[in-house]
């Protein structure tokens, strides 16, 4: 299992906490730290069920910058909402675990954690 985290955030701090007690094996990414490539964004995402735009962080200023509330949501634009993401990933929703099973999740709540332990 690996959980991308930004250490400053206490939603991700608070997932931690809930794997070290659940005793879960896991490997940690400092995602703005080692910042993921396009095709592992590609790839969490297929896991995740999910769309770029569903896990970009819109309220963030490089958010602003680049215009993103103006930028489309389909199919056609979704390479350009991934590119984004991988130049910028302080847009990335945090945290994300990806299970061995693989299975992912945005483990924003204690039952989204949860739902990837074993």
């Amino acid at each position: 299992m690996e959980i991308w985290i930004n250490p400053a955030c206490s939603k991700c701090r608070s997932a931690l906490t809930l794997l070290d007690a659940e005793g879960a094996q896991y490997t940690v990414r400092r995602y703005l730290e080692t910042p993921p490539t396009a095709q592992e964004i590609e790839e969490v995402l297929d896991r995740l069920g999910l769309e770029p735009w569903d896990i970009t962080r819109t309220g963030e200023s490089a958010a602003a910058d680049l215009g993103l509330a103006d930028w489309p949501r389909e199919e056609p634009a979704r390479a350009r909402w991934i590119e984004a993401l991988a130049a910028h990933p302080i847009l990335i929703q945090r945290p994300i675990i990806t299970a061995d099973d693989g299975t992912a999740v945005v483990g924003r709540t204690p039952d989204a954690v949860r739902s990837v332990l074993p």
